[in-house]
This record gives structure tokens, sequence and C-alpha cells, in this order.
């Protein structure tokens, strides 16, 4: 069987061997209770206050400010729920191409009737349309959230996270962004840019599953989300993942460090792979704004619907190829993707998302070019 290719790098990540190596310490040995008041657990204590540290400078945030939860989905869900219940929010304007842990979130609380909901348009090249979200939150007499990712997990558009925050404060709105796409991926100035909530999720750049981050702004009070216990300051109850937080923090020590070596190498075969597929194969698009305002990690590409091509990440897989058709986080449920729909409503394509690592080759971008010509 051939070698496989992993080319679904926004659905997840290979763990990072050196990664693996700081946690294996914590997997095995060093397994106090980070809450115990005895030295075993105090070491515990001290490994995961250091990640924090870690995590807080990467970012420059202050530690106080870095809070350790189960993953993007839970962070974001706590950051928005809170901002409702907490911070007197009683309107939300989100986009209908955020991921689901948000819509989802926002759908529950407009359900319950805590909160009403206005969706900012997004224009042809699947970039938001500022100027109506300006209109939105000066239309709005209620205090508003503004709930917006900084990158799309589909189609990689990125917004100008300070552009976006200076718009909410000019309406003194509260700003939440998803950005489990671009931490580890994206340089971050957290000091100096006006969000009030961002979030991070370890797997998605080559760090343990199951753990994440959310930043909540000093000048931000909030109640906790999950109730049991005084950890992560009152926060967050429940034992630490102590291995996962250790792992977090490793892994994005490791990619702020090859930040621009990894960029350009990753930026340069998402190029390759469009000019190959362009070459290749009549016919094909590319979603969003891939040479503009874009995540270098992700190309959605449409094929010409054929009755091949509708087999298509069938097709992949049985080629030991890993692609996703849309969002990875809803594949058992083929009811397409949400983001492309609102952006590109052709029936006669089909849309595959390839997203790249720094373990990626142009070998295997050429191998499933040749593939792909076969398949349509």
């Amino acid at each position: 069987m051939s070698e496989r290719i992993y080319l679904d790098n926004a659905a997840t990540t290979c763990l990072d061997s050196q990664v693996l190596e700081t946690m294996m310490p914590y997997l095995t040995s060093c397994y106090g209770n980070p809450s115990s008041i005895y030295s075993y657990g105090r070491e515990s204590r001290l490994a995961i206050e250091n990640s924090r540290k870690t995590v807080a400078k990467i970012l420059n945030a202050h530690p106080a400010e870095i809070f350790f939860t189960s993953g993007g989905t839970e962070s974001s869900n706590t950051a928005i729920t809170a901002s409702v219940r907490d911070l007197g929010c009683k309107h939300i304007i989100t986009s209908t191409i955020e991921h689901h842990a948000t819509l989802h979130t926002v759908e529950y609380l407009q359900h319950r009737g805590e909160a009403t909901v206005a969706y900012v348009k997004i224009l042809k090249d699947g970039h938001i349309d500022l100027q109506h979200l300006e209109e939105l939150l000066a239309s709005s007499n209620k205090k508003t959230l503004v709930t917006l990712m900084h990158a799309n997990n589909e189609i990689g558009n990125m917004i100008d996270l300070h552009e976006v925050g200076n718009i909410c404060k000019k309406h003194s709105a509260i700003f939440h962004s998803d950005t489990v796409q671009t931490v580890g991926h994206f340089p971050f100035d957290l000091r100096n840019t006006p969000v009030h909530f961002i979030t991070g999720g370890g797997h998605k750049f080559h760090g343990p599953k199951g753990v994440g981050m959310l930043y909540i702004n000093e000048n931000v009070k909030i109640k906790p989300f999950v109730h049991g216990g005084s950890q992560e300051r009152n926060m967050r109850a429940g034992t630490e993942n102590l291995y996962g937080i250790v792992g977090f923090a490793k892994a994005l020590e490791i990619a702020t460090e090859k930040y621009e070596e990894h960029k350009k190498f990753i930026n340069d075969l998402r190029l390759y792979m469009m000019e190959q597929l362009r070459d290749a194969i009549k016919g094909v698009t590319f979603n969003g704004d891939p040479l503009g305002k874009s995540l270098y990690t992700v190309l959605s590409v449409s094929f010409p619907k054929t009755e091949k091509s509708e087999m298509i990440l069938f097709n992949l897989d049985i080629n030991n190829i890993c692609a996703s058709g849309g969002s990875a986080c809803t594949s058992g449920a083929d009811a397409g993707s949400h983001v492309i729909r609102a952006i590109n409503n052709n029936p006669n394509q089909v849309t595959v998302r390839f997203s790249f690592s720094k373990n990626n080759t142009r070998d295997e971008v050429d191998t499933v070019v040749e593939k792909l010509k076969d398949m349509i």
C-alpha cells in the first residue's frame, strides 16, 4: 500500500516528537495532583504555571489572562456564554461562516431568549463586510457581543483583528475571536490588540488533543462555565490536564521559534499546489481569497462536478490521501459545508480542502495532483 499523504492539517496535526518528549515525565513519573499541598503536587502546579507564563509571553499577554481548557470549542462556548450572562450582552453579531462551536452556541442562546442575533454580510471573496458590521453595531441599542473568527477553517480567509477590534471599541461592543486556526501559526501581540477573548487548540499546531486555552482580557470579569473546584484561579473546575498543558506550551514554543521558516515553506507549498492544479485540471477554481488576506496553511479547491468527481473524497481515501470536504468537525454528516454554501453555492462543483504542515513535501503535492487528474 502506498505511503499515506496527510493534507488535512486544519483538522488536526501530528504530535511533534519534541512535544511528546516534554510530556512524557508527566505521563509517567510526575503525576502528583496540582492541587495537592505536598511537594509532589507542587511540582505539577509549577509545571502548569510555567506553561502559562510561556504561553502568555508568546502571545504578549499577562499570565493571569491565560486559562487552560479542553480545547477551542470549550473556550468559545465559555466566552460567548459569559458575554451574554455575565457581561450583559443582549445582542450578538456573528457571521454564517463561523465554526459550529460559535454558531451553535449563539443559536442556543438565541433559542433560549437570552440574546438576539444578527449576521454580518459575507462578500463574494468570503471576507466579512466591515461596512455592514459598522451599520449593524450603529443600529443596535443593546450591549453587543461581536464574535468573528480570525481565520476561517475551511477557506482560510482572515480578518484584521485590529480593524474589527477598533470598530467594536467605537461602539463599546465586546469582541471575541475564534483564533483556533491562527494561534501557533500567526504572531499575536495581545497587549496591543483590542480584543476581549481569543481561543486556541493544541492539536492545530503539533500539540496534543484535548487541551486548549482561553485568553480573557484582564479588564473583563466573568463567572466560571464549569463548576466544582477552584482550579484555573476559580475559572474552570476539574483537575488540570497536566501533560496536555505542558505539551500545549511546548508546541506553541516550537511553532513560534520556527514561525517565519515554516510560514514561507508552507505557503510556497500551497501556491505550488494551486499552480499545479490550474495546469492539470480544466475548470478548477479556488474558494475565498487565497492570494490575498488568507491563512497560509489552507487551500479550498472547487473541482467541476462529474460522475467521477462526485466520489472524490472517497477516491482520495482509497489512494491513502487525507483531505476534507468542508470542515472536518462535521465529517460524519454529509450535509455539505455551510461555509462553501455561503460563498459559492454552485451545485456543479465539488469542494475539497487541502491543509498543509511543515511535514508535507512537493513530491506529495505532485502525487496528489496526478491522482486528482484521474479522478476528474
